[in-house]
């Protein structure tokens, strides 16, 4: 699971919490000061119980009206206005007579936060804190003295302002949220259209190799050649226009910075690369050096992006090989790798280069969590409906060369991918 999707998984989490918290806690709180009244009776405290019950229950059917049973109602400004407004007269009522319903008044912060627009969220707050001082005074016996009536307001005018400051930081943090959700669900869905780009010019990569090469027309090639470039050339060059533009549209974090700063560069080494096969170049790694100096940067710049280490040791005598080996091992390397990314959790990998007398060897061995070489691919992709594709392509690039791919692996154990090609020299014809 990406960074992303875990980020995404914790809102949604903390989502469903305060959701449930908030449809039950009316609810809670009523209770609490119901129980509160029909107790205080026994202990000989004088308490108007008939009228507690019944404002009560008018407050239980107001609120399971409008709060539970029609949820569809939450979005009709004027309609919860009124609402609110019936749950504070009757919430003010009970307290004047029952103060420990200040209990129960608190209840008017989040429904006034979530029920209410703009300036309307903190006439709510204030009434609410207007009622939860009278609850604090003992109700309204407690505040007919003239002399209560001046700390009444000024309590009120306290709470308020105490009140309207949370209520504010809670707007502005619930607008972070959303923003940050908004920028997440952007940045998962370029890099589930990167990744789907990727496999789509890998396969394109392998079909128009093996058709360029059997056919042996210049006219196949320059209609597959055309295709491309009208398709995936196109293509990834209007992945990277987004990928620019999103990137400029989100907060400066570090880690969702770092994915499309990555998801650019992928982007643009596959351009080169499309755009190379047009001109039936050889891969640009190759083309400007030796075959193990190629795996070797193909290596460090996997390592800089996904910050695992990998190491390329090489042996035996390096010599140039036929273009069609030195391909196929450089893609060996990268869909290794590639695999390793996507599926071991690995913390170290290592690549070992083998030149032997009629044999050339490319074995990529990694930490990571493995799995059960007899397990259907798609299994072992984490259920993915393609999974297995990148071991398939790479097992056909060898065994178009007369070559072998093994794969030993178990759970828990790492993975040991070893490619092996007949060392056919620079210059011989195959």
């Amino acid at each position: 699971m990406g960074i992303e999707a875990e980020l995404r998984a914790e809102f949604d989490r903390w989502e469903r919490v305060e959701t449930k918290v908030f449809n039950v806690l009316p609810y809670v709180l009523l209770a609490i000061d119901v129980l509160i009244s029909v107790l205080l009776p026994i202990w000989r405290v004088p308490v108007p119980l008939p009228a507690v019950l019944a404002l009560s229950a008018g407050i239980l059917a107001w609120s399971f009206w409008f709060h539970t049973l029609h949820p569809e109602w939450h979005r009709n400004g004027p309609l919860m206005g009124l609402y609110y407004t019936g749950l504070m007269v009757l919430t003010g009522c009970l307290v004047a007579i029952a103060p420990w319903y200040g209990l129960f008044a608190f209840i008017g912060y989040p429904q006034a936060f979530h029920y209410l627009k703009g300036r309307w969220r903190y006439a709510g707050v204030a009434a609410t804190s207007a009622i939860s001082a009278v609850a604090y005074l003992g109700g309204l016996s407690g505040i007919q003295n003239e002399h209560m009536w001046p700390a009444w307001a000024a309590l009120s005018v306290i709470i308020t302002v105490l009140a309207g400051a949370f209520s504010r930081i809670a707007e502005q943090s619930d607008q972070r949220n959303l923003k940050q959700k908004q920028a997440l669900a952007e940045l998962h869905e370029a890099n589930t259209r990167l990744e789907a780009a990727l496999e789509e010019n890998a396969g394109l990569h392998a079909q128009l190799l093996v058709q360029a090469r059997e056919a042996g027309v210049l006219d196949e090639r320059q209609r597959i050649a055309r295709d491309i470039h009208d398709t995936l050339a196109q293509g990834l060059a209007g992945i990277l226009t987004q990928l620019q533009a999103a990137e400029q549209t989100l907060d400066e974090r570090p880690v969702p910075h770092r994915h499309v700063t990555n998801a650019m560069n992928l982007a643009r080494e596959s351009l080169t690369e499309a755009r190379r096969t047009v001109h039936a170049v050889q891969p640009e790694p190759l083309a400007e050096g030796r075959l193990q100096d190629a795996i070797g940067d193909v290596a460090r710049r996997w390592s800089e992006v996904h910050r695992i280490e990998a190491v390329l040791t090489t042996t035996g005598d390096p010599r140039p090989m036929h273009a069609d080996v030195e391909v196929t091992l450089l893609r060996a390397a990268q869909e290794g790798l590639a695999n390793v990314a996507k599926h071991a959790k690995a913390g170290r990998v290592g690549l070992t280069l083998s030149y032997m007398e009629d044999l050339v060897t490319l074995d990529v061995r990694d930490d990571g969590v493995g799995f059960e070489p007899a397990e259907p691919a798609a299994k072992r992709a984490n259920g993915s409906a393609d999974g297995g594709f990148g071991l398939a392509g790479m097992r056909q690039r060898v065994q178009r060369l007369a070559g072998r791919l093994d794969i030993e692996s178990e759970p828990g154990g790492g993975t040991a991918i070893s490619a092996s090609v007949p060392a056919i020299p620079a210059g011989a014809e195959r």
